[in-house]
């Protein structure tokens, strides 16, 4: 079986609930009936394969399925895991017709199931684990790559400001806050030394760019964080908002291009593949199509805003690695993607050297 179709299984659906993340049924059950609307049980409850920081949980009714998504257990890292967050940025952004689930309630209370959770509808459609996307047609390929572009751009389009979210992250300074707070993330799971992430963590803050617009920025716009249309290349649903905040949208785009930066060895990149072959447009296409879209043009600063994105990714990698370490890791996968801190800070530093490093 190739690795393709190994993802695609390993990802994809759910599976018994770990005993670690186990949740009081009991409790849950009568949070559910008190506060989402049109709830009936019985309940089952089983958790997603997907899902690295998160866990995630479908909750099975004879008339609906629900989602759960939970902060994990444990002592965990300051500002991360932030459902409630998730919760207010997907509440706002359903009100304004944007394809996310629609949110039925968030529970602050810790005493329910342990620790603090918020509940969706489920959205049925296709994911894809793979950005080759095995067993489509170029054409295919070529109109859902398009499908992700064109959604984050009507995401980029919208005023943080008219839809209720003027709070929803401090204002300026976005991409010096961010690699201040991956560097800090990054040294609070820290390991065994990685050359190239002490280089990053100098050359980022001395060379940044000069501020977009305030957007809401996604924070980790890839293409198996979508739910697809069943037949059509459409997207229904932009899932796992927990990294997002105001911020400049070239963030986000250029998050979204670091798959062309990753061996197509591995199940998220594209380096070394046949693109033309394959109907998956190129950065300039995506670029184009997305600075039209947006009014923003095209990015100028490609080469310094992948080295920021594959720092970025290393730093979340890396406190994959210390939860790992802690015994606090959601995913089956965890410890593969720990092992990519070291790959993907040497591509980082690549990117920074033709930023003029």
């Amino acid at each position: 079986m190739s690795e393709a179709l190994d993802a695609q299984t390993a990802f994809s659906g759910t599976r018994e609930v770990d005993p670690r993340y186990r949740l009081n049924e009991t409790a849950l059950l009568a949070w559910l009936a008190q506060n989402v609307e049109g709830f009936a049980g019985p309940l089952e409850v089983r958790q997603f394969k997907g899902g690295q920081s998160n866990p995630t949980y479908e909750l099975v009714t004879p008339s609906r399925s629900y989602v759960l998504r939970r902060k994990p257990p444990g002592t965990l890292l300051a500002s991360a895991h932030a459902v409630d967050r998730e919760f207010a940025v997907i509440s706002a952004l359903h009100k304004q017709g944007f394809p996310v689930a629609r949110p039925y309630g968030l529970c602050e209370d810790d005493s329910v199931i342990g620790s603090i959770f918020y509940v969706m509808e489920k959205v049925e459609g296709r994911i894809y684990w793979d950005l080759k996307l095995p067993g489509l047609t170029p054409e295919q390929r070529r109109e859902i790559w398009f499908a992700q572009v064109d959604t984050l751009a009507a995401l980029h389009r919208l005023n943080p400001v008219a839809i209720g979210l003027a709070d929803y992250g401090k204002p300026g300074n976005y991409f010096a806050r961010q690699v201040s707070r991956w560097t800090k993330q990054y040294r609070a799971s820290e390991g065994e030394p990685v050359p190239a992430m002490d280089r990053l963590i100098d050359f980022l803050p001395a060379t940044l760019p000069a501020e977009g617009p305030s957007r809401i920025v996604h924070g980790d716009w890839r293409l198996d964080n979508m739910i697809l249309h069943p037949s059509a290349a459409k997207v229904q649903a932009v899932l796992d908002w927990e990294l997002s905040t105001l911020g400049d949208p070239m963030a986000d785009f250029s998050y979204l291009l670091i798959a062309y930066a990753i061996p197509q060895e591995l199940r998220n990149g594209l380096l070394g593949a046949d693109l033309e072959a394959l109907g998956i447009p190129s950065i300039d296409e995506l670029a184009e199509r997305y600075g039209q879209a947006t009014g923003l043009g095209k990015p100028t600063n490609l080469d310094w805003l992948l080295a920021y994105n594959l720092f970025r990714l290393a730093a979340i990698c890396q406190g994959i690695a210390g939860r790992v370490r802690d015994g606090t890791a959601a995913s089956d996968h965890a410890k593969a993607m720990a092992a990519q801190v070291k790959p993907l800070s040497d591509a980082a530093w690549e990117y920074a050297v033709k930023a003029g490093a």
